[in-house]
């Protein structure tokens, strides 16, 4: 029997890291039960997808831009480029989009599911309805016709804002064999706006079932101070609400830096954290330039190494006694390798998982912050640090023991017997 073949959509390959864990997830599940599976991932830097996860990779789309590429700037500043590329635009997109149609057929062909794992994918917030909604009908389309089973697992969903991206993203729901969100308010957001989740389920966010071999255990090494994470984010924009103000990111960055210095002041040293290495490192930048205007501080009590990887991510964290995130999934791994954390929120997915593992009191709105606010947070979490600790063991296990059912489920409900091996005959196979 020919191996089962699976696909995956979303946005990865482009250095989010929240993005690449729940891929990284899934994968590594999805081999224990389908050791003989062939995977590829239809992504928007097949590249980097290849080199973080050893599968192959896809672009989403021919016209797609790079998102690292030297050369795209170039183009952007060129007048012929930019003349060639209106009429590449207005005269060849569709037979380009018919290309990319046939093309899709010849991705899918042969495939027996294809999965969108995880992630904030259904939303319009940072590309018009002809970029990503589109992009979700059109796979999800080939998909069926290509006779493949399609699944979107723990997704994420909101804002839509325009009518044609609401009706793409249902449409593509609409077709799917398997539907389940990570948040309640993403289900909610989706009833809404029109769909109906009345069939669907709700299982938490695929990292929290990372491979526990890359999860650090403690500590790697002695500290003369507590060290406090503080996860930076460029500003969300459309994501957090429909009309932003830029106001609202400095005020933020402003916060972060007054906060940090009362950090460094009482004794603690500071760890600076990133959940996408290619957005967010502008902000370390201007969060370190506001920190140099306002006071002179030994430099090494502030931690600023790259993070590349998740495994990167996880070690920082692991360093690290709690953690002020705003990245979705900074947050959510420091719960994985259970440190107190405070959430500073721009988007009901933040809430929700706050709300989830009962740590409601530690999340500040984006929009709302202010440095007395997070203060007060801080030394509440840190008086309560034992006990938080404690219940978060417990409710990181229970989010585990979720996603190992609806893994269950999902092989039950879309896989032949025959292709499956179970858990324990694969684990003998499996390194150490």
């Amino acid at each position: 029997m020919d191996p089962v073949r699976i696909a995956f959509l979303g946005w990865f390959g482009a250095q989010n890291l929240g993005n690449e864990c729940t891929l990284q997830a899934i994968i590594y599940h999805l081999r224990q039960t389908l050791p003989t599976a062939e995977f590829q991932c239809l992504c928007v830097e097949p590249e980097d997808t290849k080199a973080r996860h050893g599968i192959a990779a896809t672009a989403i789309a021919e016209q797609f831009p790079t998102v690292s590429s030297s050369k795209s700037r170039l183009v952007r500043n060129n007048l012929a480029a930019k003349i060639l590329g209106k009429i590449w635009f207005r005269v060849l997109r569709i037979p380009i989009a018919l290309l990319g149609w046939l093309q899709g057929f010849k991705t899918l062909k042969n495939t027996h599911m294809l999965i969108v794992p995880g992630t904030g994918l259904l939303t319009d917030a940072y590309a018009r309805p002809f970029g990503w909604p589109y992009y979700i009908f059109k796979w999800s389309l080939t998909a069926k016709l290509c006779g493949c089973r399609l699944l979107f697992v723990s997704v994420g969903a909101g804002p839509i804002y325009h009518r044609l991206s609401k009706w793409f993203i249902k449409s593509a729901l609409s077709m799917a064999d398997f539907r389940s969100y990570r948040e309640d308010s993403a289900l909610q957001y989706l009833n809404a706006i029109g769909f109906s989740t009345r069939n669907d389920r709700l299982f938490p966010d695929l990292a929290f079932n990372l491979p526990e071999t890359i999860l650090p255990k403690a500590a790697l090494h002695k500290k003369h101070r507590p060290v406090v994470g503080i996860g930076v984010m460029h500003y969300a924009g459309r994501l957090s609400v429909d009309k932003p103000r830029h106001a609202t990111y400095l005020a933020y960055l402003s916060t972060l830096a007054e906060f940090v210095e009362w950090l460094l002041a009482h004794q603690y040293d500071v760890s600076l954290l990133v959940g996408d290495a290619a957005n967010d490192t502008h902000v370390v930048q201007e969060l370190s330039d506001l920190l140099k205007k306002r006071a002179l501080w030994d430099q090494s009590r502030i931690i600023d190494a790259p993070i590349l990887t998740v495994e990167d991510l996880l070690k920082r964290l692991a360093e690290t006694d709690a953690v002020v995130a705003t990245r979705f999934h900074n947050a959510l791994l420091a719960l994985v390798v259970n440190k107190p954390v405070i959430l500073i929120s721009f988007h009901h997915k933040c809430d929700s998982l706050m709300k989830e593992m009962n740590l409601s009191d530690y999340c500040v709105d984006i929009n709302h912050i202010t440095v007395d606010g997070l203060i007060q947070r801080f030394v509440q979490l840190e008086h309560n640090a034992t006990t938080v600790k404690d219940h978060l063991k417990r409710k990181v296990e229970e989010q585990r023991q979720a996603l190992e059912e609806q893994y269950q489920i999902i092989l039950k409900e879309n896989c032949p017997i025959e292709w499956t091996t179970s858990a324990q005959e694969v684990s003998a196979t499996l390194p150490d």
